[in-house]
């Protein structure tokens, strides 16, 4: 169970200050637990990956549309202001990420950070949780997929792009508004959206492959936004993007539509509306396979302009051709080193897979 801490880092007093923004005046609670496992795996058909670790639960971004926020109601909390100020840290998750990468049945799969709640949230500052399993995974050479908020990640670029070059590393920025004010109103402790796009030129200068997430796509409120968006993250490097409908869990919806009509009291109902356009006169779809899937006239344009200006812009064109090809000097150093072969549920293709778990001397010797 997690416990209280009376007195817990703070990120903004912390060396990587300059990758944050300021404090939010709410007063946050940490609690700290031992885990008793990190990778989770799931088969849902709503979800393009198998496997993903979280060092946090809850997250201070406090994102109104957040569909994570349920889950803080296993540990008796609420959905609400607690999912955004009682922040759990889960410290031995680089340790326990260690072992389970070396089991025998572990296979070298893409691992993806932030399949729930964001890895680079302030707190990573002072704990470099999310560091330290990157770590991990460069000694493993296990790929990884990362989808954050965080300006954060700016720090992790060096080690992100040898993850790159030594296995495989994908880095998706959320990015679902332009206008860094509006942004504010809905995301409002998460960086700015013009921080982010910077974090994302620093990643791709430093070998990191990076692409854009438009999500949630909220119709009314963001769909104008899309060519914007997608112009500046290929001006940032991004090769790739894609987008989700706004998913509305029941626990979720009243903290969406409080914040919404607050900040948009006069596009209120319009959105409403649009959302309902989308989902078949409801609020929120919540049919397995159907959650993140959008439908309706509405749909169908926003999902358009999308595709056209993924187009314009030669986004997402390896997913239209050819997978990219592997170099032939990777493929040598993967082999000379007794990697594994087969499927490593790479989101740049298949590709032969990097992993192989270090020796017993240490991981000095296998970087």
């Amino acid at each position: 169970m997690p416990r209280p801490v009376n007195n817990p880092p703070n990120p903004w007093s912390s060396t990587q200050v300059e990758y944050l923004e300021e404090a939010p005046p709410a007063t946050l609670q940490i609690f700290e637990e031992q885990a008793r496992s990190i990778i989770t795996s799931n088969d849902s058909p709503d979800l393009p990956f198998r496997y993903s670790v979280n060092p946090y639960r809850g997250c201070i971004h406090a994102c109104a549309y957040c569909y994570a926020r349920p889950s803080h109601q296993y540990l008796g909390w609420g959905a609400g202001t607690d999912f955004d100020r009682k922040i759990v840290v889960k410290t031995n998750a680089p340790e326990l990420l260690e072992k389970e990468l070396d089991r025998r049945g572990w296979q070298g799969d893409t691992i993806v950070f932030s399949g729930n709640v964001d890895c680079y949230q302030p707190v990573e500052a002072s704990y470099t949780l999310t560091r330290r399993c990157l770590e991990v995974c460069l000694a493993f050479r296990n790929p990884v997929g990362l989808i954050t908020k965080g300006a954060l990640v700016r720090r992790d670029a060096a080690l992100l792009g040898e993850l790159a070059r030594r296995a495989r590393a994908r880095v998706h920025f959320s990015i679902p508004f332009a206008d860094d004010v509006v942004a504010r109103k809905m995301e409002p402790y998460a960086s700015r959206s013009s921080l982010r796009f910077e974090a994302m030129r620093a990643l791709s200068d430093a070998g990191v492959p990076t692409g854009i997430s438009l999500s949630p796509m909220i119709p009314g409120l963001n769909d104008s936004d899309i060519p914007e968006l997608l112009e500046r993250a290929r001006d940032a490097g991004a090769d790739s993007a894609f987008m989700m409908p706004l998913r509305l869990p029941r626990e979720v919806l009243p903290v969406f539509d409080e914040r919404l009509e607050q900040a948009f009291p006069d596009r209120a109902g319009k959105v409403r509306r649009a959302i309902q356009e989308m989902r078949g006169g409801k609020m929120n779809e919540a049919a397995f396979g159907a959650r993140f899937q959008g439908a309706g006239p509405r749909w169908a344009a926003i999902q358009r302009l999308f595709d056209v200006h993924c187009q314009r812009l030669g986004l997402n064109a390896a997913r239209a051709g050819e997978a990219p090809r592997e170099r032939d000097d990777e493929r040598s150093e993967a082999s000379e080193d007794g990697s594994t072969t087969g499927d490593a549920g790479s989101a740049d293709g298949e590709a032969r897979s990097t992993f192989r778990r270090p020796s017993r001397q240490g991981t000095l010797f296998d970087l």
